[in-house]
């Protein structure tokens, strides 16, 4: 990556997750701290690169699903640096009047992600917050203000792969609850993260090897149980096939699926009342 693209507040002595992540799916918003952890976790875990396409395959389906649905508002939590299939992106092929707020407090996430959106977005319909997602009120009161997001409305609450990096007292469930209870009914939340339920084998020798691994990072990860990620959903009504690896979750017909465990998925819809 260009060295005179540094953001203020970079963390280059450490690898960064939203910059590990855009390597293993091919983009070039890193550093070679970056691309050396890489390779390390490839080590640990040779199919990361094809669990991280797993992973953002999972978040097209689950988008054009909300969109399916007639819910066109997004609220992504956590989106990493912008590669191939924003949220915003995925919404527009189907949608034209889809609304997308990206929020990260990762800031080269931010700078690409702004970066993006002024070169092929729409300032009415897209925006980008530097922001932890874990201050949810803020969060919440800073996308409305961008005008782009109407309250009223059903919206589709994003956590894909970044929750399995904040820990429980950090506050996360308490803002992931915040956030179902201030979406309108009918909203939507898609969730995915990794666990080591269900996952047997050489999977999970790799998977907690990778665990270890990335207490090298800026965020350490955290496995959670299945029950423990169903949590995150309170109240809403999960959808079928459930919480699933996101491999299984509504594949498109003919598609190669990964075949891994490790990362689970599910989307979830609110009932009506505002306090699910």
């Amino acid at each position: 990556m260009d060295p005179d693209f540094l953001p203020d507040a970079v963390d280059l002595e450490r690898p960064n997750v939203a910059r590990i992540y855009d390597w293993a799916l091919g983009g070039t918003a890193n550093w070679a701290v970056d691309r050396q952890y890489g390779e390390l976790a490839l080590q640990a875990f040779p199919l990361a690169r094809a669990l991280a396409r797993g992973n953002r395959d999972f978040l097209g389906r689950a988008v054009r699903y909300c969109l399916s649905r007639g819910i066109t508002q997004f609220l992504d939590l956590g989106s990493g640096i912008p590669t191939a299939g924003n949220v915003h992106e995925v919404a527009d092929d189907h949608v034209d009047d889809s609304r997308c707020v990206y929020v990260d407090n990762e800031p080269v996430a931010v700078a690409h992600g702004r970066i993006l959106l002024e070169e092929a977005g729409d300032v009415g319909r897209h925006a980008v917050l530097h922001a932890d997602l874990r201050d949810a009120q803020d969060v919440w009161a800073a996308a409305l203000a961008t005008g782009v997001l109407d309250p009223d409305e059903p919206i589709c609450l994003l956590s894909v792969a970044v929750l399995h990096f904040l820990p429980d007292a950090g506050g996360v469930r308490e803002a992931i609850r915040d956030y179902r209870r201030l979406l309108a009914p009918g909203s939507a939340y898609v969730l995915s993260h990794a666990t080591e339920s269900g996952v047997g084998g050489t999977e999970l020798e790799q998977i907690r090897r990778l665990v270890k691994l990335s207490e090298r990072s800026s965020s350490p990860a955290v496995s959670r149980s299945l029950d423990e990620i169903a949590a995150f959903f309170g109240t809403f009504d999960v959808v079928e096939p459930g919480i699933v690896p996101v491999g299984e979750w509504r594949p498109d017909p003919g598609a190669a699926t990964v075949p891994l465990a490790s990362v689970v998925g599910g989307v979830g819809r609110k009932p009506g009342g505002r306090n699910a």
